[in-house]
């Protein structure tokens, strides 16, 4: 993305809330995106109080070895580094102090967090192993809580793929937030989700949503969760048949696809605010108002009816 495209998007957040709340990582382009969100933001003179800068950590900035970086193979082009993983009591630290100097004076993240502990745990080959990556990260989890008792940061949290892992970890480590990824959804709900979130509620831990429309399947999109689902495949089907069905009752009752979406989203009580994003600065402020669109009751008892919602879910309909 072209830097004048990149400056837009931040004035316009920044232009649809206040403060804005931006979130990043130091795996994005292996620092690339922190660099250029600091960047944005001072060319824009915004002041730091009204922008809050979320970051997960776990990715250091290394230089680049080969020809391409090795941490994504084929997801980037013409990056000048590589990253690799750092999850560790010391090498979250290392992750934070530079995630400061990437983003730069005077913006510094209030919102901290290890990035993607449900992957990090996936790939251990034993049981021995996965038993060290998880002290891994409730070390890593350690030094966070340095960092907050020492007003360096304001809130920690966990955000993961896997609600189960979120599951797991709130009962070793303390946080103040976490960040569901496509794992409570129009399509997705099942019943274990709304008992997370209800838990989390009840320890005053506030409940982000994220991935809310499956990286845009269920409003149109090609990718369904990271993938490219295939309409041969009996399984993707299903989904296929899901989402023509959906969209045709949207159309039936004069509702936008991704307002339903988001509407279902935040639906549960526990769940304070809907992280959504885009490429396009002209979507920005589209994207914030779907929180505030109303959609009649009977909406929500016809999917029911119609089998795309579960029937037993009881805060719409």
């Amino acid at each position: 993305m072209a830097e004048p495209m990149r400056r837009a998007l931040i004035a316009e957040c920044v232009a649809a809330a206040n403060p804005a709340v931006l979130d990043c990582a130091g795996k994005y382009g292996a620092g690339l995106a922190l660099e250029a969100i600091g960047r944005s933001l001072r060319a824009l003179d915004v002041a730091p109080a009204n922008v809050v800068i979320s970051n997960k950590l776990g990715w250091l900035r290394v230089p680049l070895r080969g020809t391409e970086p090795t941490f994504e193979p084929g997801a980037w082009v013409d990056l000048e580094h590589d990253a690799e993983q750092a999850i560790s009591e010391e090498g979250i630290l290392a992750c934070w102090r530079q995630g400061c100097a990437l983003l730069g004076d005077p913006y510094r993240p209030s919102l901290v967090s290890v990035h993607d502990p449900d992957e990090y745990l996936a790939r251990a080959a034993s049981a021995d192993e996965r038993a060290s990556r998880l002290g891994d990260i409730v070390g890593a989890y350690r030094s966070l809580h340095a960092l907050k008792r020492a007003g360096e940061v304001a809130a920690i949290g966990i955000g993961a793929k896997d609600w189960r892992v979120i599951r797991e970890l709130v009962d070793r480590v303390d946080i103040d937030w976490a960040m569901l990824a496509c794992s409570f959804t129009i399509l997705h709900h099942p019943p274990e989700v709304l008992a997370l979130i209800a838990e989390l509620r009840a320890r005053g831990v506030t409940v982000i949503n994220s991935a809310v429309f499956h990286a845009g399947f269920l409003t149109g999109g090609a990718f369904f969760d990271y993938r490219r689902p295939d309409p041969r495949d009996p399984a993707d089907q299903q989904l296929f048949a899901w989402r023509k069905r959906f969209i045709a009752a949207c159309q039936d009752w004069d509702v936008e696809p991704a307002a339903a979406c988001v509407r279902f989203a935040r639906s549960a009580p526990g769940v304070a605010s809907i992280a959504l994003n885009t490429t396009a600065p002209a979507r920005v402020r589209s994207n914030a108002a779907l929180a505030a669109v109303e959609i009649p009751a009977g909406f929500w008892t016809r999917l029911k009816d119609l089998g795309l919602v579960r029937r037993d879910y009881p805060y719409l309909g």
